[in-house]
């Protein structure tokens, strides 16, 4: 079984930890621990990155959650992927500026595609990764609330001339419903592309579907709501970066 990696997520709306449903912001759940303590908790496990979405940053085009980037990058020994509202370069280097390792871009990627792969030649696939999230096999946009007429497949061969290497794909209809992620998804993408580095993001409910994850060769994991609802304990997730 190949080594799949986990990374624990943390969306965030006004400094606090929520979670939605199929990126519904009418569908939220609030958790009692801070941004900042959760990533604390996340590195103690062994945890090597995180990922954050700022949930404001994304509805309103601009990042929004800098000081609590800030606060997790100061008081958590982690990497830390951030996404959410980032459509222009003064925003894309503020992020590093306050801490974020890597910078998820997803909006600009599919519609603005010539700035995205400036910017992966600019700032290097090893620190830009593409966002892309798909409804029913087409790219979704702005916060989930507006869908294009652009498969994920489209999008993708754009950019590997940039030296794209990182891709995190959320299926939005399994997202926060902790059903299960689409595996067959996964799998087609991850061989069709085999140099680029895929993320399973949208529906992992249990340490099974992480299991399945590492039969199928797939990388890397993100995991939420299930961490949130206590199916995936943060003792399974330190038994697992241990075994490995």
């Amino acid at each position: 079984m190949s080594k799949t990696e986990i990374i624990p997520a943390i969306d965030i709306i006004e400094g606090r930890c929520v979670r939605l449903r199929q990126g519904d912001y009418e569908q939220k759940s609030v958790y009692d621990a801070s941004p900042v303590d959760m990533a604390k908790r996340f590195a103690d496990c062994g945890v090597k990155r995180i990922h954050v979405v700022d949930l404001d940053g994304a509805k309103s085009s601009s990042p929004k959650n800098l000081k609590t980037l800030e606060k997790i990058a100061y008081g958590a020994d982690v990497e830390i992927e951030w996404g959410g509202g980032i459509k222009s370069e003064e925003s894309l280097r503020s992020l590093f500026d306050y801490g974020a390792t890597y910078a998820i871009v997803g909006s600009v990627a599919a519609q603005k595609r010539e700035l995205f792969a400036e910017w992966l030649q600019h700032f290097g696939g090893e620190k830009i990764v593409l966002g892309a999230d798909i409804r029913h096999g087409k790219v979704s946009v702005n916060g989930w609330l507006e869908d294009m007429e652009l498969s994920i497949e489209e999008l993708i061969e754009g950019f590997l001339p940039y030296g794209m290497s990182q891709v995190i794909c959320t299926d939005i209809s399994r997202d926060g419903m902790l059903q299960g992620p689409s595996f067959e998804l996964y799998t087609r993408l991850q061989e069709s592309y085999g140099r680029v580095d895929f993320t399973v993001s949208g529906g992992i409910s249990s340490m099974n579907d992480i299991e399945q994850c590492a039969s199928l060769g797939l990388r890397k994991v993100i995991i939420g709501k299930a961490i949130y609802e206590n199916r995936i304990t943060l003792k399974d997730i330190e038994r697992w970066l241990l075994n490995e």
